[in-house]
């Protein structure tokens, strides 16, 4: 009798359903961070319907997570945004040290993520992060460790889009593109105050440096377990989506726009 495995049995399918439920929850380590930026910077990045949020801040988070055996390193870049009223981050770099992960996460949640090298080192009295990609390194965070903070259970939302680009190449999309919601548990072991900073240098691949740091608002390391949940909320033109859609993909020839 020959098998073939390209095709998957019952089985395989259900063990791949019962894999993915294990993945959607993780034990972590993470470095955060917010910063203000330009408004004008931020509101530039930001498809509708999503609008970005008054304060003008970037979210920075380094991680290293354990889930199903697996140890995967990666980062979350995004502008704070609101939509209906949800207050929210949305990513524009998802740098990932696992294919499988940048896979995943492009395909199940429409997330601009890419393979990257990610590092986040902790120590007694230091924690630091740092991400490079195609040889540049364009961030790095952290600082000494501070005193221990009460970090109570938190939940988070997160804004990304399922993309359709077309394969007729007369059309930008087959489908519209559609707004995912992911609602985010991180609880907390324990967490520390980081007195430290962020730095940013120009890359033509993640021009994160784009954005400048106007203030810094705090950075925190913190260990615990996160869970996510994830839907579909609604369809949107593909003209919102088609002047970002490149935030997925290495694009150094963009010119970009002024702000």
């Amino acid at each position: 009798m020959a098998r073939v495995r390209y095709a998957r049995s019952l089985r395989d399918l259900e063990d791949a359903k019962r894999a993915r439920r294990v993945a959607d929850e993780a034990a972590v380590r993470l470095l955060g961070c917010r910063y203000e930026t330009d408004p004008e910077a931020i509101s530039a990045v930001v498809p509708r319907p999503l609008e970005a949020a008054p304060e003008s801040e970037v979210e920075i988070v380094v991680a290293v997570s354990q889930a199903g055996g697996e140890t995967r390193a990666g980062a979350l870049i995004g502008a704070r945004v609101e939509y209906d009223g949800v207050a929210a981050v949305m990513p524009f770099a998802m740098p990932c040290d696992d294919e499988a992960a940048v896979l995943e996460g492009r395909e199940r949640f429409g997330e601009p993520r890419r393979r990257a090298k990610v590092e986040l080192e902790a120590s007694e009295d230091h924690v630091s992060a740092g991400v490079t990609r195609r040889g540049v390194s364009f961030l790095r965070l952290g600082g000494r460790r501070g005193e221990a903070v009460d970090f109570p259970e938190w939940k988070g939302t997160s804004f990304s889009f399922k993309a359709f680009p077309s394969a007729d190449p007369t059309k930008d999309f087959d489908h519209d593109p559609q707004l995912v919601r992911s609602d985010w548990r991180f609880v907390a072991e324990a967490a520390w105050r980081v007195e430290g900073g962020l730095e940013l240098w120009d890359s033509p691949f993640d021009p994160i440096a784009d954005l400048p740091v106007r203030r810094l608002v705090g950075v925190t390391y913190a260990e615990g377990t996160v869970r996510r949940e994830a839907r579909v909320l609604r369809p949107i033109p593909g003209d919102w989506l088609l002047p970002f859609l490149h935030q997925r993909d290495d694009a150094p020839a963009t010119r970009g726009v002024d702000v």
